[in-house]
This record gives structure tokens, C-alpha cells and sequence, in this order.
């Protein structure tokens, strides 16, 4: 039985330990020049797979011409995976102008 719980204690751990926590970050144009940030939930379901909800960017931007874009994963995100068990996957994209 210890085994067991063993076992299924080890693959938990290895499984949160391998989850891909990333930041991608990308500068448009001269990239940002006064500092305002804006951000917006992205919403993914079944891990990722499948997008709901995604920002645009450009939109976040409200016409500017040179920003710089980082989306990633927040605490909260992180939080929202954890207790929906992957269902739902969010990510925060921040755009800086």
C-alpha cells in the first residue's frame, strides 16, 4: 500500500514539476517609450488546446505604434490551472507603451 502512495506521489510531483510555466516577450516598432501598461486574460481549455478567449495585441495597444508585448503565465493563472485541475489554462497578455 506505502508503494502505492508512493508511486502516485512521485508521478503527482514529476508532473507539476515538468508543466510548462513560460513568458514570451516580443517589442513592436521601438518598443515602449512611456511605460503604460494595459493587460488581458487569455482563457484556454483542456490544457491549451483549445482557445476561447485570446487579445489582440494591436487592440491593447489603442493605436500605438511602439510597445512591447509580454504574455505569461501570473499567480493567478497558475491558481485558476491548478483548481480546475488543466481545464481551464489562462495566460495574461501585458502590453507596455
Amino acid at each position: 500500500m506505502k508503494k502505492s502512495i508512493l508511486k502516485y506521489v512521485l508521478i503527482f510531483t514529476v508532473c507539476f514539476s515538468l508543466n510548462s510555466c513560460y513568458t514570451y516577450s516580443f517589442s513592436v516598432g521601438e518598443g515602449a517609450q512611456k511605460g503604460v501598461e494595459t493587460s488581458k486574460m487569455n482563457l484556454y481549455l483542456i490544457g491549451g488546446l483549445a482557445p476561447v478567449s485570446i487579445s489582440e495585441p494591436a487592440k491593447l495597444a489603442n493605436g500605438a505604434t511602439d510597445y512591447d508585448v509580454t504574455i505569461k503565465h501570473t499567480f493567478v493563472d497558475g491558481l485558476i490551472n491548478i483548481l480546475s485541475g488543466s481545464l481551464v489554462s489562462p495566460t495574461t497578455t501585458i502590453v507596455t507603451k
